[in-house]
């Protein structure tokens, strides 16, 4: 669900369904509350309300406040797994200047096919979760058969040979790393108490009275989009490569990959 929203809705919208429902709900509710029980308007069990708004909330906070900064963390590691991979795919193209023409052309080609495939294939499989190695495979065998195809002459080719290999090595690893995380998700016990903990708060603030009702709906919205805000950002951040705040390609188009998209 969160997934088809993310891929179907802008994060504004989300936060006009998501915030402006649950204040929305959270102010009906109230209401429908204090009509039922026209007593609660005295305020009588306000202190015991209080001690238990207390409680749930810093449980509650505590809880949120882990599950964003975990999110957030995952964003910021996924960026640097794809920054990395298009480092590498960058440093295989400039060792392979030092290569014969034909050699580097060879090498060229192969990490243009797999840039392209990783941006085109790949990308709107990661983007729908679905993310497969084989959408990637056959270039990345195609890789390394270009480098292996190659015998350095001397020291110096040695050297760049060397290079050009270990990088490889390292793009193999970092699209591992890229296609686990393509696969992450909160799990379901953390989604449990993050969207169930708000279905104990916000009823809870029906139950603390207050004499005007502008006061209390007040207190209710405020409380309500509070919490709903902080489920758009978890929703938001739940998804590397879904949604407006998702990882994007942009860095396989970039520096010594730039060339390969010169044509598009």
């Amino acid at each position: 669900m969160i997934l088809w929203l993310l891929n179907h809705l802008s994060t504004f919208v989300i936060a006009v369904l998501l915030v402006g429902g649950l204040t929305g709900l959270a102010a009906v509710g109230s209401l429908a509350a204090r009509r039922r029980f026209p007593h609660l308007a005295q305020g009588d069990h306000n202190e015991m309300v209080g001690v238990a708004l207390g409680m749930f909330g810093a449980i509650y906070g505590i809880i949120l406040a882990f599950v964003v900064v975990t999110l957030w963390t995952q964003l910021e590691n996924t960026q640097n797994i794809v920054a990395n991979e298009a480092t590498d795919l960058a440093l295989v193209v400039r060792s392979a200047d030092a290569f014969p023409p034909a050699d580097r052309a060879r090498i060229q080609q192969a990490v243009g096919a797999y840039t392209h495939a990783v941006v085109e294939v790949q990308w709107p499989l990661m983007r729908d979760g679905r993310p497969s190695y084989e959408a990637t495979g056959p270039q990345t065998h195609a890789l390394y058969q270009a480098l292996q195809a190659y015998e350095p002459q001397g020291p110096r080719a040695e050297t760049f040979y060397a290079e050009a290999v270990t990088r490889l090595n390292d793009v193999a690893a970092q699209r591992r790393a890229r296609i686990t995380m393509a696969e992450s998700s909160l799990p379901i016990l953390l989604q449990v108490l993050v969207y169930g903990g708000a279905f104990v708060i916000v009823p809870l603030t029906f139950l603390f009275g207050l004499r005007s009702l502008k006061m209390q709906l007040l207190f209710v919205s405020a409380v309500a989009g509070l919490i709903g805000f902080s489920l758009l950002l978890v929703v938001a951040l739940d998804r590397p490569f879904a949604g407006d705040l998702s990882v994007t390609p942009a860095p396989y188009k970039e520096a010594a990959l730039a060339q390969f998209w010169a044509a598009g």
